[in-house]
């Protein structure tokens, strides 16, 4: 598990190329409790504990509270976490289809190489949050608040931001297949070295977003459609 040193965010503060920055989370792991229960406790209380391939597909732990803590190649299949707490704690290598985290709160969070699909976050709020390598379908957003995210050499296949707030949101060499940015509210978004950016709806939200010269010449025709201007050799 990789984590950086550190527990108050502090670095990539400023502007890089005028635009502002996204301040990383700075995770520092105090020494770890082995998880020994069974499945999760609505508002449980987890402080200092690794969940070490854990299995907890179909367990139901709304209002649930992690802090410091390590999930570690986890099964999250179907696993209820509404509203959940996840604060200075590394998720890493966790795998599952229809994890619920609608209205949970991440805060100073990695997560590493994540496997997972129809991952349910809408009016979410992820603040100092790494995601980092893995791949993710159907990511919803909706309605989430993002500040100072960076989505890192990650796949993101039809992720749907839509009426999101992004706030000092970087993409970083990762995929964007059919993004969603319907209604979604940018400001500092940098998506300048997105290896592929692929938008199916939303083109017009992008204000408030950084794209580089060559992804402008791509989305050129998307643009041209917005204003109603025919383009023709």
């Amino acid at each position: 598990m990789a984590a950086s040193t550190g527990r108050t965010a502090g670095t990539n503060k400023g502007k890089k190329d005028g635009v502002a920055a996204a301040r990383r989370p700075e995770v520092r792991l105090p020494p770890l409790v082995p998880y020994d229960g069974e499945g999760l406790e609505p508002d449980g209380d987890y402080d200092g504990v690794r969940f070490a391939g854990v299995d907890l597909a179909d367990a139901s732990g709304p209002g649930a509270r992690f802090m410091d803590c390590a999930l570690e190649g986890c099964g999250l299949d179907r696993t209820e976490l509404v509203r959940a707490r996840f604060i200075d704690s590394v998720l890493t290598g966790v795998r599952g289809v229809g994890t619920d985290l609608a209205g949970a709160s991440l805060r100073d969070v990695e997560v590493v190489d994540a496997r997972l699909g129809g991952v349910q976050l809408h009016g979410a709020v992820l603040e100092r949050v790494v995601i980092r390598g893995g791949k993710i379908d159907y990511l919803n957003l909706r309605k989430a608040r993002l500040k100072d995210v960076v989505f890192e050499g990650c796949v993101l296949s039809e992720p749907d931001f839509g009426d999101a707030q992004l706030v000092r949101v970087e993409f970083r060499e990762c995929v964007l297949k059919r993004a969603d940015f319907s209604a979604v509210r940018m400001e500092s978004v940098d998506l300048r070295t997105v290896a592929e950016l692929d938008i199916a709806r939303g083109v017009e939200r992008l204000a408030g977003a950084v794209i580089s010269p060559a992804q402008l010449m791509e989305l050129a025709p998307a643009f041209a459609a917005q204003i109603g201007v025919r383009v023709e050799a």
